[in-house]
């Protein structure tokens, strides 16, 4: 049985794309009741993902992150410095005229790193502990940081609710990735099995719950029409400049490996879109909480593609090796 769930979370890993897009479809298409039950059973799956996936590391490789900070603030520079900047200069240029427009851009790249990015490195074999240490460090410092940041760039005051905020990371990141190191320290990593068959297989089940969830809770808000096209491209834009721009980040890193290229990617490409929906429909506004909300559209298909690409340069990269070791 084992071997079975094996071979479906293998192939699974490497159809993500498919998955994600089947959740959206079914999500914009077949809309679910809004109860807050729904929210309540997206938390759980999120926990559930995050302890099998901390399943695979340890307490030694976690603490070992802390000891050399500099690629965790090289990331959170990357993220509220050069990020918010990049997505200025895009709305600049497809929006001059539109400045609430241009806001919306800005607050959906100035928000912390979206959970899930800690699901998608480990789907990329990225580093895990790398990752739960970005989102941690990041999550405790954004609510210090955006409210200065959208008070100097447009001039408003906002109060971000921070106890919301810890309580999310701590149900969804905090608490089920220690429990999940504890449980690999206490078996000795003899669920490695596990996590590579019915666990991955069942997580990436919960990742298609937790999509079809957030697809349907934003589906009313979306006006299909001719006129979001240019909207959508140029989100597009910049959900993409989040992405390279972590890949080009990484070449300042002395030890450039593989595994931290992937975190990296992920950490500043993802952002935590459903809070900066709420943020931005709060205080501001409607023309700035659209572009804001619709960068949902792109921020877990573009993860898969992120992660096929992965899969198939190692695909590459051992059929290459697999040559010169003939030759």
């Amino acid at each position: 049985m084992l071997e079975i769930f094996a071979r479906c979370n293998s192939w699974l890993s490497q159809h993500m794309f498919f998955v994600v897009l089947s959740a959206l479809l079914f999500g914009f298409t077949s809309p679910l009741p809004q109860a807050p039950l729904l929210n309540t059973i997206a938390v759980v799956l999120f926990a559930y993902m995050t302890f099998v996936t901390a399943l695979e590391t340890n307490y030694k490789s976690f603490f070992h992150v802390l000891t050399r900070p500099w690629v965790t603030l090289w990331m959170l520079l990357l993220i509220h410095g050069v990020m918010p900047l990049v997505a200025w200069l895009i709305g600049l240029l497809f929006y001059p005229q539109s400045e609430l427009t241009r806001l919306g851009f800005l607050i959906g790249a100035s928000v912390p790193i979206g959970v899930t990015s800690v699901i998608w490195t480990s789907i990329t074999r990225g580093d895990v502990s790398q990752a739960l240490v970005a989102v941690t460090a990041d999550t405790l410092i954004s609510p210090l940081l955006l409210p200065v940041f959208i008070l100097l760039v447009a001039g408003q005051t906002v109060h971000v609710y921070y106890g919301q905020m810890m309580m999310e990371l701590l149900l969804m990141v905090t608490i089920p990735s220690f429990l999940g190191m504890a449980v690999n320290a206490w078996t000795h990593g003899s669920l490695a099995g596990f996590t590579r068959s019915a666990g991955g297989f069942t997580s990436k089940l919960a990742l298609f719950g937790v999509i079809l969830i957030n697809a349907s809770a934003i589906a009313p808000e979306i006006n299909w029409n001719s006129s979001l096209l240019k909207m959508l491209l140029t989100i597009l834009f910049i959900s993409v400049s989040g992405y390279y721009l972590g890949y080009a980040g990484s070449y300042a890193l002395k030890e450039r490996r593989r595994d931290t290229v992937a975190t990296m990617v992920y950490n500043v490409g993802m952002r935590n879109i459903s809070f900066g929906s709420v943020l931005a429909v709060t205080y501001f506004p409607p023309a700035v909480a659209i572009p804001v909300t619709l960068a949902m559209l792109y921020q877990q298909p573009l993860a898969a593609v992120v992660s096929y690409l992965f899969h198939r340069f190692d695909r590459l990269s051992m059929t290459k090796g697999r040559t010169k070791g003939r030759g």
